[in-house]
């Protein structure tokens, strides 16, 4: 009867940890393109995100589909606080073509939750 109550102690925990471990977000920080979601699908390589201009990213539909991060051959869609973060700083850019910026935040799956966003020059 012991050994039986150990084992499913033991069956709890373990399934304790994984369910923790599935939870867990990985902090990173990337170094990449800001792109809008629409142009994000035919875009997404590192090398088409560095020619993709502000004014395209700010169009009312390109802004309403939100912004992903292009970091080599990697796309990050950024969460709605990213958005917000990728918005403001297009607007006040002077960068007309190819925004590149650093990301801290925490990621779960290939989204980005952005804690800090800002140009690198």
């Amino acid at each position: 009867m012991i050994r039986k109550i150990s084992l499913l102690g033991l069956t709890l925990a373990l399934c304790a940890v994984f369910a923790y471990a599935q939870d867990e977000k990985k902090t990173v920080k990337v170094t990449g393109y800001v792109i809008d979601n629409m142009c994000a699908g035919p875009h997404a390589a590192e090398d088409e995100a560095k020619e993709h201009t502000t004014s395209c990213a700010l169009m009312p539909r390109c802004e309403k589909s939100g912004y992903a991060v292009v970091s080599g051959d990697k796309s990050y869609k950024l969460d709605g606080n990213g958005n917000k973060l990728a918005a403001q700083l297009l607007h006040h850019t002077q960068t007309k073509r190819g925004l590149k910026v650093e990301v801290e935040g925490t990621l779960e799956g290939d989204t980005l939750h952005a804690d800090k966003l800002a140009e690198v020059k």
